[in-house]
């Protein structure tokens, strides 16, 4: 028998002996942590794009279509495919800012007093029911600024 036989290597001393193994060990190491790291990214980016859609992946109903979802991560397309799955309800129209409502009821206002024009006020009729010479001023102050 050699020495060698005899001797009793340990794998940690082999390491330290060999130092490629070592540094292919040292890389093995930071693969590993590196495809960690890459699946936790894909996880959270794949999260996001749920929220963007507007479908929360913690909401039990919507559990089973985040695990089974293989599509495009657009949110657009995330949103198309859950609406098809009747599981959210499709974007209701798209209504108007608070201006272009306010212009809308200006104009229906305006078409409605279009239609039904008041009557002319009678002046005189209203001067000759006066009864005292300060509501005949009030009828004619009212007179003059409507008129003019």
């Amino acid at each position: 028998m050699s020495q060698i036989d005899d001797f009793d290597y340990e794998d940690d001393d082999i390491v330290d002996r060999n130092p490629l193994r070592s540094v292919n060990k040292k890389l093995e190491k930071e693969l590993a942590a590196l495809r960690k790291e890459r699946e936790e990214l894909l996880a959270a980016k794949r999260e996001n794009a749920f929220i963007k859609a507007g479908i929360d992946p913690n909401d039990a109903k919507f559990k089973y279509f985040v695990k089974g979802y293989d599509g495009d991560l657009n949110p657009d397309a995330i949103r198309e495919a859950g609406i098809e799955a009747q599981l959210i309800a499709p974007p209701s129209p798209v209504s108007a800012s608070a201006d272009e409502q306010a212009a809308w009821n200006r104009t229906a206002k305006v078409a409605a007093g279009a239609n039904a024009a008041q009557a002319p006020v009678d002046w005189n009729a209203r001067i000759n029911a006066a009864e005292s010479p300060a509501e005949v001023e009030a009828i004619m102050a009212e007179a003059r600024a409507a008129l003019g």
